[in-house]
């Protein structure tokens, strides 16, 4: 009689080793899906820059606010350009003058230390944050 198998201690130390690689693995994937949250906040922003400057062309100014319809022409605030941020993204834009504006952007499903994004455009003054230093690019803080 042939004993063909495996022992129990063999499979111990197999699944032993198993449980090393997941606890080694799986703390290095869970802060992925904030850092695509992260990207799609800083994507909206440049998008909605683009945006601006396109209804800025048409107008002479920045739009106050945003919709999902189409671009409302409109001068001191009163226009409005056609943008949708991703699903779960909150904006936030403030109108400050004909030439320029801040927009934040959040979203409720990040916990980690790293919660807000923003931009500006138009005099320094205008940074949402201290984080947000360069004009038109957006910074996270």
């Amino acid at each position: 009689m042939s004993n063909k198998g495996f022992t129990l201690i063999e499979l111990l130390i197999v699944v032993v080793i198993i449980g090393i690689l997941a606890a080694i693995a799986i703390p290095k994937f869970s802060n992925t899906k904030e850092k695509s949250i992260l990207a799609s906040m800083k994507t909206d922003l440049r998008n909605l820059v683009t945006s601006q400057e396109g209804f800025y062309f048409d107008n002479t100014d920045y739009a106050g606010s945003v919709n999902t319809t189409g671009q409302v022409n409109g001068v001191g605030g009163a226009g409005q350009i056609q943008f949708s941020p991703s699903t779960g993204n909150v904006l936030t834009l403030t109108y400050i003058s004909a030439t320029g504006y801040k927009a934040t952007i959040t979203n409720p499903s990040i916990i980690g230390t790293i919660q807000t994004c923003g931009v500006f455009v138009g005099p320094a003054a205008n940074s949402p944050n201290a984080a947000v230093t360069l004009e038109g690019s957006p910074a996270c803080w």
